[in-house]
């Protein structure tokens, strides 16, 4: 039975609407440094405590199978709600870093209950197609965490807490999407009992391993490139006496652009296959990474934006397509636990990877740095070239 026509279109507006504040406080890093004292190694700090918000919440919530045993569109809402009110805290003037920090973390906390979980939903409405609505999805996801930075670099002559408020605006209304027209889908098998040890006995599988070993390793990339992505902008500017380059709006779009290539390799995958266009993205954005050192010294600010974009493109075109690969290795009634574990384990290798390149930061001007995010695509690679999984 095919589910009505506007549910993809809700989900997927849903997920944009509240992935939005996911990056609001990076989008706004400079105007947070200034207001309130804070020094320059906050931004990887904040950038962690999200992450590692969300790595708490997804190991709550996959722990205690909590989106295979309540109706996730209620589950989606409630965090939606929540999420949304800790990161408009953020415009408080009493705010310091501890603060800062505890709202960040809070904020990353409930989006644990909205990415995973809006993926969850998807898979209880689509089995045929699943790489396309995920791709939509994630895309929608991606959208979301440029629209800050989109914010910012159109509205320079707005207080900056107008974004944070914006986003927290959004997400309520995605919330209030989700709970009000998409119920409970035809494909989900609710788990009746809770089982601590579920989350742990799915890498028993060894196709589910393979698959999630493979996102581990596009995660590793992933995020240290997107919070680190204005500072290489700023850094090649500076190196290069360019001054008017809008460093949020080009972060916007490089960002952006790597939503519509979720929504391309979900179609590709559905020529080609799904392992094999996953294999090839993190093969490509692998090589993104080893040639990283050697674009400051390119004299040609065209080919610099240009390998950014296509860097944007090839680093999250794979990551609906391993979301697909757990999904379809994994028992229906314990769908929802696989992605927000193996969102949980991937997301505590970004805070690695982040805060790696902030030490390396302070530690050296090299610009060489970047180059260590090839480690995790390397190590993914590996993984999916050893098992034939099911496509």
């Amino acid at each position: 039975m095919n589910p009505p026509k506007i549910i993809l279109p809700i989900i997927v507006i849903s997920q944009f609407c509240c992935t939005s504040f996911w990056f609001a406080g990076n989008s706004v890093m400079n105007n947070l440094l200034i207001d309130f004292n804070l020094s320059s190694s906050a931004l990887g700090h904040l950038t962690s405590s999200v992450q590692f918000g969300f790595i708490t919440g997804t190991l709550v919530f996959s722990i205690l199978t909590i989106a295979d045993r309540f109706s996730p569109s209620k589950v989606f809402f409630i965090c939606a709600i929540l999420g949304a009110i800790f990161n408009a805290g953020l415009i408080w003037e009493g705010n310091n870093f501890i603060s800062l920090f505890s709202l960040r973390f809070l904020t990353g906390f409930f989006l644990s209950g909205i990415y995973p979980i809006g993926m969850k939903i998807t898979t209880d409405y689509y089995d045929k197609g699943l790489g396309i609505s995920l791709g939509l999805l994630v895309g929608a996801s991606v959208l979301g965490t440029a629209f800050p930075h989109l914010l910012k670099g159109l509205s320079a002559s707005f207080p900056w807490n107008s974004v944070v408020l914006c986003t927290s605006v959004l997400a309520i209304l995605g919330g209030f999407l989700m709970f009000t027209l998409v119920p409970d889908g035809s494909y989900r098998k609710q788990s009746m009992s809770l089982d601590l040890s579920a989350c742990f006995n799915l890498f028993k599988n060894k196709n589910f391993r393979t698959a999630a070993f493979g996102y581990f390793g596009h995660l590793w990339e992933l995020y240290a490139f997107w919070t680190f992505l204005p500072i290489i902008i700023v850094t090649y500017t500076n190196i290069h006496s360019l001054t008017d380059i809008n460093t949020s709006l080009l972060s916007a779009i490089v960002i952006g652009i790597g939503g519509f290539a979720c929504v391309a390799s979900g179609f590709l995958a559905q020529s080609f296959g799904t392992k094999k266009v996953a294999f090839s993205a993190l093969l490509l954005s692998c090589s993104c990474c080893l040639l990283s050192p050697f674009i400051f010294s390119i004299n040609n600010e065209y080919l610099f934006f240009a390998f950014l974009l296509f860097w944007g493109i090839v680093v999250i075109a794979d990551s609906p397509l391993f979301s697909t690969l757990v999904a379809q290795n994994t028992q229906a009634e314990r769908k929802g636990t696989a992605l927000t574990i193996v969102n949980c384990i991937g997301f505590s290798i970004t805070i690695v990877s982040i805060q790696l390149l902030n030490i390396m930061l302070d530690m050296t001007n090299s610009n060489s740095i970047y180059a260590i995010l090839a480690i995790g695509p390397i190590l993914g690679l590996i993984a999916l070239s050893r098992n034939n999984i099911k496509v």
